[in-house]
């Protein structure tokens, strides 16, 4: 039932939105578009693993449909 739900493309593209915004706002505080703060360190921090975490997810389970 869940694979119906939420295939995994959608998964593998959940997870590199996650990481483009763990590197986008990290990026936007060094060139001080954005104010530093430590709840965007965090949330930019818990982005970028929470999107590699999804990204291997969705990869193995297209490996594991495909292969």
């Amino acid at each position: 039932m869940f694979s119906k739900r939420l295939p995994h493309r959608r998964i593998i593209v959940a997870g590199f939105v996650l990481v483009l915004f763990g590197f986008a706002v990290p990026f936007l505080m060094c060139i001080q578009v954005m104010a530093p703060s430590f709840f965007l360190c965090l949330l930019s921090f818990g982005a970028s693993v929470s999107g590699v975490l999804l990204g291997i997810v969705g990869a193995a389970w297209y490996s594991e449909i495909y292969a």
